[in-house]
């Protein structure tokens, strides 16, 4: 009961937010490139579904690794949608990249669309890959991060599993560092039954960046190699430290 009332909160809360950022777009669109305006609306309404139940707790770890007046290309380990709110605590203005059914989904694709996040059809993988890099290159050039799961879809066991090259392709040709960030706890905030856990903890752990030096100089697959065994061994730690 109590979580169906909360989804009906979340309904109304949602349906506001929504109108609130294509007030934002419009009225800020024309100097506000970058959307900031309507992604700080995002991280406030993240925050409202977060803080309203006393029980759930998030911690957030490297704050101190995260430049605000930097752009990267953010890669995190994927277990569930509660991945996506759950980075809003991250303070950069970032665009997702997410597969095309996701913008159908009621609100989270309406989101997407206000937020001008970058859509692809994972089904024609050149198309994509060309997508992703000539629209994160233009948000990049308007100061806003991009953030991509480099697994491509969700893990099913929880662990992560090996990296698509997208991500760190984009970094090399953007001339950006790569931002790794790991996630946990956000698989069980709603159980299989489609309830809440109200006692749920989330755990966000930010690495340090790569270097732009290190993105241009190392092999693309090396580079891979090692964010994946940094992510690996830091979501290792998370678990150990609960």
């Amino acid at each position: 009961m109590l979580s169906a009332i909360y989804y009906l909160f979340l309904v109304l809360l949602c349906t506001l937010f929504l109108l609130l950022s294509a007030v934002a777009l419009v009225v800020c669109w024309p100097f506000d490139r970058a959307r900031r305006v309507v992604h700080e609306l995002s991280r406030i309404l993240v925050r409202i579904f977060f803080l309203i139940p006393p029980f759930w707790k998030q911690r957030i770890i490297g704050r101190e690794f995260v430049d605000r007046k930097k752009t990267y290309v953010i890669v995190l380990n994927h277990n569930t949608v509660i991945d996506i709110p759950t980075l809003y605590y991250v303070p950069l203005n970032f665009r997702w990249v997410s597969k095309r059914e996701v913008f159908k989904v009621p609100f989270f694709g309406q989101f997407l669309i206000l937020h001008g996040d970058i859509c692809i059809n994972r089904g024609k993988a050149a198309e994509a890959m060309e997508q992703l890099l000539r629209e994160g290159k233009m948000w990049i050039s308007r100061g806003a991060s991009v953030a991509i799961f480099p697994e491509g879809t969700r893990s099913n066991d929880g662990e992560i599993h090996r990296f698509k090259a997208g991500a760190f392709t984009l970094a090399k040709e953007a001339g950006v560092e790569i931002l790794p960030i790991v996630l946990d706890g956000t698989a069980t905030l709603i159980k299989k039954n489609k309830m809440f856990n109200w006692g749920n903890r989330i755990t966000l752990r930010v690495l340090p960046p790569i270097s732009v030096e290190d993105v241009a100089a190392i092999d693309t697959h090396e580079l891979m190699e090692r964010v994946h065994d940094d992510m690996s061994k830091a979501l290792a730690e998370i678990r150990t430290r609960k």
